[in-house]
């Protein structure tokens, strides 16, 4: 049997731009990459004060008990019992490193997409992922800044769904972004359901004025 190595040439798993997995049809209407500066120390921060404390903590008792070997109080013996135990001790330490760590090599995968089909999000530490999401598929749209996020000028923007949610981080301008993808996920999603060959000009059910407040108290 002949094997068409060409096949082995264009699969899937060689795709690892979003370029490669755009449709013929789609049209891309945004797409960025998260501020990498933000991304990283927002990571960093997270777990910062828990290493920090467990740090502070265990030094001091590494402190005392080198000093105790240096003027002989405690035997040099112990360090096999010592080291390994607070090597797994500060485990909060070696998280926050690695977390760190893992920030650094994930914003170089991350990349986002938003086309007239769907939401595409690229990440990945060692490998390449990709998440979409359709647009009938988000209940809602939320835009968060934190403290770092004000200073580098950007913000999240949390893609609800209970199917498959996401999150763009470290966006720029996301006040912005976010709205015009609120707008978009509503167009299309009234596209998909009511089509505009089948709408009349006028919707009398549409933006309807309540004769009476449903909140007052009957």
């Amino acid at each position: 049997m002949q094997i068409d190595e060409r096949y082995f040439m264009d699969n899937s798993m060689q795709k690892n731009s979003i370029d490669d997995v755009i449709c013929q049809d789609e049209k891309v209407l945004w797409r960025d990459k998260p501020n990498a500066t933000s991304y990283v120390l927002a990571n960093m921060f997270k777990m910062l004060p828990i290493a920090l404390i467990w740090l502070i903590f265990d030094g001091t008792f590494i402190f005392f008990i080198a000093n105790g070997m240096i003027s002989g109080g405690i035997p040099t013996n112990i360090l096999w019992f010592i080291i390994p135990f607070f090597l797994l001790h500060l485990m909060p330490v070696w998280m926050w490193i690695g977390k760190t760590i893992k920030a650094v090599r994930e914003v170089r995968n991350i990349e986002y997409a938003i086309t007239d089909k769907r939401i595409i999000i690229r990440s990945g530490v060692i490998g390449v992922d990709f998440k979409f999401i359709n647009y009938t598929e988000i209940d809602s749209v939320n835009i968060k800044v934190g403290l770092i996020d004000r200073i580098f000028h950007v913000g999240d923007i949390y893609i609800n769904s209970l199917i498959n949610a996401g999150v763009l981080w470290d966006i720029k301008t996301p006040y912005k972004l976010g709205n015009y993808l609120q707008r978009v996920t509503l167009d299309i999603k009234s596209d998909i359901h009511y089509p505009n060959a089948v709408r009349p000009d006028s919707n009398p059910g549409y933006q309807t004025n309540y004769s009476k407040n449903p909140f007052d108290d009957k």
